[in-house]
């Protein structure tokens, strides 16, 4: 308390003093108890108002003492499990180190794909991604003084590479002490590193297919590879490797002689004392089909767009693009399965008439080059106001669309395409895919959008530069998937002739491990709106095993999902039906026996010591792990920080002072009124 709220306080009481003096003792006669009991509670009222005026407050200071934070990072996948019972050794270790805690706060999480608590430690993971735990951590712990401990084989399968993560201070704020778990000792070992080869194949056709083979040993040795097509080898060939020469290619053309899904296996024969034989193999698959779409683009013009669309659409093998200019020859019209027509102007009115009796579908990109009075003429499906300045679109998802799933293409960070015109109206039957949004303002105008009419189908895209979409794509995704798999459901849409679909199947022919594996369906009432009060159910059986199961498909916004990911691995049959009604679809897929995590044998050391260096730390083993606790324990880096508080209070309660105000004045009035004194 301040020394002039004393003083404040002491002359209250002096003043409180006169004031009861002057008026119950100066010039009266009268003395006795009941004059100094009105003298006491006239004092405590008349002092209480002083001090409710003077409001003294006391200060306290509160002391903390603040622990930097030790962080047990442990690797949860199955690569580590042989270890799991030196991992847990070393985690009681810090946990009943008494120079560890009372130095540090002890946090404890594992990892596989995400990070995770320590309680949920099974050593189970199927992939291991060592950057995104520590990016999670640098989250987690922001700017506050904190140490990694990381225990793990060094092993990763996901992710960016953790060896060159971020540097001390810059995207990495904390050092990173590995502990190296496993076996550091190099075997050698012989494995097929990849295998490339084309989603599809044609019929009477040969395909290719490229195996990647590594060694890694000191001696030479000599190996076969095998390359076999539902069971049956279809080639072989020997390869020899040394220590300098531990890589080669291999690249063979394989017959495609019959439709449908191909399961192709490649194995380099193992060496005689190889200790890892799990990754000498690979299995992949190839679907064989009789037809091919014929896609023409045609364009008075030259833009990046087209080039742009032509890698899009043949990033599926099963469809050839060719690009032609409006003069193109009648007899090669005949040929074309399905025209896009970019920017089109009165040239194209041969093209517009052939494609009107024929019947055909349409795709049509219009821009800033498009003669939208000639384009209101040659078709009744839409009406276009052009001739509005040029401006940049951005485009909406349309929530309502329902010809075909949108739900997992994103347009978020999509750069706008450019547009001189609006859509007006849209004369036949058609769905809005992505709306228009201009300078922040959506225009109630459809960017991309359907329409049917007969049994004649068409989309138009309202805006050029197309081509910026899809290296948005690739920035986002470092591949263009995004973009060609959207164009991709646009020509799929485009090239079925046949009725519409409510029930509509999606999956995979092959999985590599369960851990991914689903299906996905979309169902559409009556009126083709997609019906989320659906109950579809999936029934799957095993060829050769015991499984038969029945499982209910969950929604998830805009598609149904089955989970497929408990299931062994085996060859399955399905059938995806909706309840209470008549449709259903059918198909097949594989689940592989494989396990990433067990394709490398030895632990990588010499990247887990880059990334202690990068941190401006220290690797470690585990029979050092007694010496790292001391170690670290007297770093000067990690010295517990004594801060404290200033707490301010009010010495008094002003509500308990009123209250004894209020108590003493009325007792004095009640006592004077009783003994006549008023």
């Amino acid at each position: 308390m301040q020394t002039k709220a004393l003083l404040l306080i002491l002359l209250s009481v002096i003043v409180a003093l006169a004031l009861v003096l002057f008026q119950y003792y100066y010039k009266t006669k009268k003395r006795g108890n009941l004059v100094i009991l009105l003298s006491f509670l006239r004092f405590l009222a008349v002092f209480g108002i002083f001090l409710l005026l003077i409001n003294p407050k006391f200060s306290k200071q509160v002391y903390s003492l603040e622990k930097p934070n030790l962080v047990l990072l442990v690797d949860n996948s199955t690569s580590v499990k042989s270890s799991k019972d030196a991992i847990l050794n070393i985690v009681d270790s810090f946990r009943e180190s008494t120079a560890i805690t009372e130095r540090f706060n002890l946090g404890e999480y594992s990892f596989g794909t995400s990070l995770n608590t320590i309680d949920s430690l099974t050593f189970e993971a199927k992939n291991t991604n060592i950057t995104a735990a520590l990016a999670s951590l640098n989250e987690i712990y922001g700017n506050a003084n904190t140490a990694i401990v990381l225990l793990t084989d060094g092993n990763q399968t996901l992710g960016a590479d953790y060896g060159f993560y971020g540097f001390y201070g810059k995207n990495q704020k904390f050092p990173i002490y590995p502990i190296v778990i496993g076996d550091t000792t190099r075997y050698e070992d012989l494995r097929v590193d990849r295998v490339n080869t084309n989603r599809y194949a044609f019929l009477k056709n040969k395909f290719p297919i490229e195996v990647y083979v590594s060694y890694e040993g000191g001696g030479a040795i000599a190996s076969t590879v095998n390359i076999s097509v539902d069971g049956k080898n279809k080639y072989r060939e020997k390869v020899t490797f040394s220590k300098s020469n531990n890589t080669t290619i291999i690249k063979a053309l394989l017959d495609a002689g019959s439709v449908g899904v191909k399961s192709i296996k490649v194995t380099v024969s193992a060496l005689q004392n190889e200790k890892n034989k799990a990754n000498n193999s690979k299995n992949v698959v190839v679907e064989v089909i009789d037809e091919k779409t014929n896609i023409v683009i045609i364009s008075n013009m030259m833009h990046p767009d087209i080039g742009e669309l032509v890698k899009a659409i043949e990033s599926n093998e099963q469809r050839s693009v060719s690009i032609q200019k409006p003069t193109v020859a009648s007899s090669e019209l005949e040929k074309v399965d399905l025209f896009i027509f970019y920017q089109p102007d009165p040239s194209f009115r041969v093209l517009y008439q052939h494609v009107n009796k024929s019947n055909a579908n349409l795709l049509t990109v219009t821009g800033t080059q498009t003669d939208w009075g000639f384009l209101n003429t040659i078709q009744n499906r839409y009406r276009i106001e052009g001739n509005y300045p040029v401006q940049e679109t951005f485009a909406i998802v349309a929530p309502a669309f329902s010809k075909f799933d949108v739900s997992e293409f994103s347009f978020d960070n999509y750069p706008p395409l450019e547009s001189d015109a609006r859509v007006t109206e849209v004369l036949a039957e058609g769905e809005v895919l992505l709306n228009m949004q201009i300078k922040g303002i959506d225009m109630n105008s459809p960017l991309i959008f359907t329409v049917e009419e007969d049994e004649a189908k068409e989309v138009v895209i309202f805006g050029e530069n197309l081509w910026k979409w899809r290296m948005q794509s690739y920035r986002d995704h470092q591949d263009f998937k995004n973009f060609d798999d959207f164009i991709g459901k646009l020509i799929v849409y485009l090239s079925d002739t046949t009725s519409k679909d409510r029930l509509n199947v999606d999956y995979e022919p092959m999985y590599e491990g369960s851990d991914k594996a689903r299906i996905t369906a979309t169902y559409f009432d009556e009126a083709f709106v997609f019906d989320t009060n659906a109950e579809i159910l999936v029934k799957i059986k095993g060829e050769a095993n015991n499984v038969n199961k029945e499982i209910p498909m969950l929604l998830k916004s805009t598609y149904y999902e089955a989970d497929i990911a408990d299931l062994p691995s085996g060859n399955y049959s399905f059938t995806v039906t909706v309840k209470n009604k008549k449709h259903s679809k059918s198909g097949g897929f594989s689940i592989l026996d494989f396990d990433v995590e067990q394709q490398l044998l030895s632990s990588d050391y010499r990247k887990l010591a880059l990334l202690a260096s990068n941190t401006a730390a220290g690797i470690f083993y585990p029979s050092t792990v007694d010496s790292f606790i001391k170690e670290v324990a007297i770093d000067n880096r990690f010295i517990p920080i004594q801060s404290s508080t200033k707490n301010v209070v009010s010495l008094i309660d002003f509500r308990v002072l009123l209250a004894l105000i209020v108590a003493a004045l009325a007792a004095e009035w009640f006592i004077r009124k009783y003994n006549g004194l008023i």
